[in-house]
């Protein structure tokens, strides 16, 4: 590795470059510089500002449904619907109950109120079009109908599969499909754009999306069981779906070149995520995301995989055109914009080779090896995203969550707890105690999840102390659970919430964004450095363009988080001061297995760092609530370690940052030692290679 700047290639054989040609080797260098930090720059800030826009705060946005009943009161109850909040809902008024109940099945409406008896009603969801959207219609009609006076009745007219509880089987199948179809394309163009002529690509294309169908089948299904049935459709739409979303690609660049990967990740995961209608309802974000879950890729393959998974295949036909028209007009586009390009210039070759080697080494002399690092890289990254985080979290189960006890001494206490682990053994560590301020206390500090007061002769109802801001999801859980606890018991419970989460990020998950941010911006910055500006890796450079970026990517995500989405009220010094560390932190780290594997250090970067990195953040899901190996790692890794901050900082005080810095600051010096010691290793084999080279 170098720093000089080399003379062009087509300099006379022994003759010195001309001034013309060291001026434009300058321009390529800088340019270098500009492409590492623009590069990751655009990726970060597009990808972290699209997904704190669409989902810090969601909330019912002309959310579609249908009420059923005689003409006169179901007009009254759609008018009341409206009036409690004009924008939230969409209403429509169906003549009978079996019209709702279709409408609902079709998922032509989010959900449905059925006024057909005159003193109760029925709310009609859809729990597999989606668990959020599910308990969001829930929590919007359930008043209303109780308002009114009427007895309520809630009626799951498609629940989840107790194998895929969580949903998320489809979601994970799809996003994974978005990867393999556009990310090989992009690194094809700087590696071998020989593959990328028509007659080539599109047979290896077809191939390619063969071998992710049987894969992303075979890994959801039989080695994990989310799925079960329908193998031949759910192969098709697999197999669809990587070859339209890589069709797509390929023509996005014939007309883009490398940036063609930024506008991939535009479409297909900062824009395509949020509008699937996956993780959230596309009807409880901003308005424009209904309109693209009308046509992106990333919303056609899922929505296909939950019609047939789930539906029967009803809807599915809709779906798969918009693959087929995707790919249909994307390759007829690169065969024209090819033909056009011949007419122009009938002489011209492949595109320049920019990214010689994926690996550390040379060049590979053979193209097959070549070929095969070039597949395994994509590969690798469908393997791990489904197998870890699929794996991880289709299947949230409670499992040894700490929750205390109380009572009036804690003999009673202990009589209590050995009564409930007899009947819900394995699903929480119940603690006794005397004490409802120490139980308070430890809810406070995130010691336990929450705590179950018994009945005094002070107070008369049970209470159960929870704490939302420590995380939605185990506190949904505590307060369904210990709900059906007391009313099997006949008493009375109320519940007492310590750390309310604010409008600004009402379902828990700023915290996990941010952080993604920090770790994100870390990450990228030594990937793109690799191949675009490998003079930049030697560590007399990277350290402070490391150190730098580090406080300037924290000042870009604050100003991302805050004054432009609105997720985070303040907090900019302890937020600016923990970003700095976990960037520079995790931009080290990444710097290990990128001097070791090349540009494939991607995959064991990513793996530890976002793959398993998420499921034990404890952000999008409770560490309680995945396989227990989760919850050693959270005491570990880097992603929780940032979560963890951004979570105390804006909620708590910042009572537990410490800590988490410590982590994030070992990850950093240890990967620090490790970089200084493999440049120390080859500093010393240089010579001796030269040696026997001479």
């Amino acid at each position: 590795m170098t720093d000089t700047i080399a003379p062009e290639k087509n300099s006379p054989p022994g003759g010195e470059p001309t001034e013309a040609e060291l001026a434009r080797a300058r321009k390529e260098h800088i340019g270098r510089y500009v492409a590492m930090i623009l590069l990751p720059f655009v990726m970060v800030s597009m990808m972290i500002t699209g997904y704190l826009a669409a989902m810090h705060s969601p909330a019912p946005n002309n959310m579609p449904i249908a009420v059923a009943g005689s003409m006169q009161q179901a007009g009254e109850f759609a008018r009341a619907i409206e009036d409690a909040d004009p924008d939230a809902v969409d209403v429509r008024v169906v003549a009978t109950d079996a019209e709702a109940r279709d409408l609902v099945l079709a998922r032509e409406v989010a959900g449905a109120v059925s006024l057909s008896d005159g003193n109760a009603a029925t709310v009609y969801t859809a729990g597999a079009a989606g668990a959020s959207q599910s308990s969001m219609v829930s929590g919007m009609l359930a008043p209303q109908v109780l308002g009114q006076g009427l007895a309520l009745t809630v009626d799951d007219l498609a629940p989840l599969p107790e194998n895929d509880t969580a949903g998320l089987a489809a979601m994970f199948m799809a996003t994974a499909l978005m990867l393999a179809g556009y990310m090989p394309l992009s690194i094809m163009l700087s590696n071998s754009p020989e593959l990328l002529r028509v007659r080539r690509v599109v047979p290896l294309l077809a191939g390619w999306s063969a071998l992710i169908a049987a894969l992303v089948w075979f890994v959801a299904g039989p080695i994990l069981g989310a799925i079960e049935g329908n193998t031949a459709t759910v192969l098709g739409i697999c197999w669809l779906s990587v070859f339209a979303v890589g069709s797509v690609q390929l023509f996005l660049t014939r007309i883009l070149g490398p940036m063609a990967v930024l506008v991939g990740m535009l479409f297909l995961m900062v824009l395509g995520v949020p509008a699937s209608n996956m993780g959230m309802s596309v009807h409880a974000l901003p308005s424009l995301y209904a309109t693209l879950h009308g046509f992106l890729p990333t919303a056609a393959a899922g929505e296909s995989l939950r019609s047939v998974l789930y539906f029967g295949g009803d809807g599915l036909g809709g779906h798969l055109l918009v693959l087929v028209v995707g790919a249909v007009l994307a390759l007829a586009a690169t065969v024209g914009v090819d033909a056009l390009k011949r007419r122009r210039n009938p002489d011209a070759g492949d595109p320049e080779v920019t990214l010689p080697s994926l690996t550390a080494g040379p060049r590979p002399t053979s193209d097959r090896v070549r070929y095969v690092t070039l597949a395994f890289f994509p590969l690798g990254m469908v393997v791990m995203m489904l197998s870890v985080m699929l794996g991880a979290m289709y299947q949230p189960t409670p499992r040894d969550m700490p929750v205390t006890v109380v009572a009036a001494t804690t003999e009673q206490a202990e009589q209590v707890v050995a009564g409930l682990e007899q009947n819900m053994s394995g699903l929480f560590e119940l603690r006794a105690s005397d004490s409802i301020d120490d139980a308070r206390a430890d809810v406070q500090d995130r010691t336990v999840v929450a705590a179950y007061v018994l009945p005094s002769a002070t107070s008369p109802t049970a209470t159960l102390i929870t704490n939302e801001a420590a995380g939605m999801s185990q506190q949904q859980v505590v307060t369904t659970i210990f709900g059906q606890v007391a009313a099997g018991s006949q008493m009375p419970l109320t519940t007492e919430n310590l750390a309310p989460l604010p409008g600004s990020d009402s379902m828990g998950t700023v915290t996990l964004y941010v952080a993604m941010g920090w770790i994100m911006s870390g990450f990228m910055l030594v990937v793109v450095a690799g191949s675009a500006q490998p003079a930049a890796m030697r560590l007399r450079r990277l350290l402070p363009i490391a150190a730098g970026w580090a406080v300037f990517m924290s000042a870009v995500i604050w100003v991302i988080a805050d004054p432009i989405v609105g997720a985070v009220d303040g907090h900019f010094l302890p937020l600016f001061g923990t970003g700095i560390v976990a960037i520079f932190a995790t931009s080290m780290f990444t710097a290990v297995p990128a001097r070791l594997f090349g540009l494939l250090a991607v995959l064991p970067a990513v793996g530890i760092l976002m793959f398993l990195g998420v499921p034990a953040s404890n952000g999008a899901m409770s560490m309680y609530m995945t396989p227990e190996i989760f919850k050693f790692l959270h005491g570990v890794l880097p992603m929780p370690a940032a979560v963890e901050s951004v979570r105390s900082i804006l909620y708590f005080g910042g009572d537990a940052v410490g800590g988490h810095l410590l982590t994030l600051a070992i990850w950093g010096a240890v990967s620090l030692l490790c970089v200084v010691a493999i440049d120390a290793v080859r500093a010393r084999k240089e010579p001796a290679k030269q040696e026997i080279d001479a």
